[in-house]
């Protein structure tokens, strides 16, 4: 929004400035960061009333959840959210489709969270709505998406799935881009949503993910640096920069109240938002594959759920300890610091690694 003041200004210097994507993105982080830091102590405190018993516990989680988490409430994804929102409103291009994708995506998928974060809350259970309504939804929402963003694509890479390091190399899904597409970004929302299970420990890696993958939209947003890198140009995902930055912002907000010992949980209005966000971002950007890199730390949280529940039904053993994985370590006797605080190593590794595809040939 703020970007039409250059409109009515008389090219002055100051004005000027609006017209820089890394300006903007800059004014969106503080942004997002003030309204995490204003709004989130009376959030937190309309939250506690509103939930007499806080988050549901699930009594098969580790034992020390049921002392240590026990009435603390969830919903904090509203506070991300509301910042998120705010500052892309505010700081970037409007008339860009790509963050209408993106920003659609992020909020359609928060409504399906806080749907099943109420229905948890005020049934007082940890079951929330079925499984398959969420994922029925989730899949709608993402084959929308998919196919808004081929209608945007340069039609050279319309349909096309693009290769980390083998730059030049495309590979035409045809038809199949779609379920493809759908299959990224739910998958991405889900991921995360199984990573949110101790304090501080699945925002950091978002923040880390968005960070890595705004950097990533920036540059093949612009023709000099594909150019220079030999990426797909893919024009206009530059202003995702300023969605990430959002992110980011609201993230670092919402992590000074669900650090350990979280006042705050983010649930899954935030958790599957974010996913959703990154799969998006992901799939706009044409860099799908990467994201796989990127988040690494997410796929081995499902990996681990999915090898779990497989092992057990074949064997009726298990490979875990519990699963996801944050769980197994918990099961060792980690302590939870430290486990969280390894992750967020683990996905800056792999954030770096993911990075580092873009110019290797």
């Amino acid at each position: 929004m703020l970007y039409w003041l250059t409109a009515f200004s008389d090219g002055g210097d100051f004005f000027n400035l609006f017209r820089y994507i890394t300006f903007r993105a800059g004014g969106a982080f503080f942004t997002a960061l003030i309204f995490g830091f204003m709004f989130g102590r009376p959030l937190i405190n309309l939250l506690k009333r509103k939930q007499r018993n806080g988050q549901p516990i699930r009594d098969d989680g580790p034992e020390s959840h049921l002392l240590t988490k026990q009435g603390t409430p969830t919903m904090g994804g509203v506070l991300i959210l509301g910042a998120l929102i705010l500052s892309t409103l505010l700081w970037a291009r409007l008339d860009n489709g790509f963050v209408w994708i993106v920003l659609l995506v992020t909020m359609a998928y928060g409504a399906i969270g806080f749907v099943d974060d109420y229905a948890k809350v005020t049934s007082n259970s940890h079951g929330g709505i079925s499984a398959k309504s969420r994922l029925i939804m989730g899949f709608i929402l993402a084959g929308v998406a998919g196919y808004a963003t081929t209608l945007m694509h340069p039609p050279e890479l319309v349909n096309q799935l693009a290769l980390p390091v083998f730059k030049d190399t495309l590979i035409n899904l045809g038809f199949m881009f779609i379920p493809f597409a759908m299959f990224v970004i739910v998958g991405a929302a889900n991921s995360v949503n199984l990573t949110d299970g101790l304090d501080g420990l699945a925002i950091m890696p978002v923040m880390i993910a968005a960070g890595s993958l705004g950097v990533i939209a920036y540059a093949v947003g612009r023709v000099d640096f594909t150019e220079y890198l030999g990426v797909h140009y893919v024009p206009g995902t530059g202003e995702l920069l300023i969605f990430v930055a959002g992110i980011i912002g609201g993230g670092l907000g919402f992590l000074w109240y669900n650090a350990p010992p979280a006042a705050v949980f983010m649930g899954d209005t935030g958790s599957l938002a974010l996913g959703g966000a990154l799969g998006a971002i992901a799939v706009v950007s044409k860099h799908e594959l990467v994201l796989g890199i990127i988040g690494g730390l997410f796929v081995v949280e499902t990996l681990s759920v999915i090898i779990q529940v497989l092992y057990f039904k074949r064997t009726g053993k298990r490979v875990f300890l519990m699963a996801p994985i944050h769980h197994h370590f918990e099961k060792k006797g980690w302590a939870e610091p430290q486990i969280v605080i390894r992750f967020w190593i683990i996905s800056l590794i792999l954030a770096m690694i993911g990075l580092a595809t873009l110019k290797i040939r």
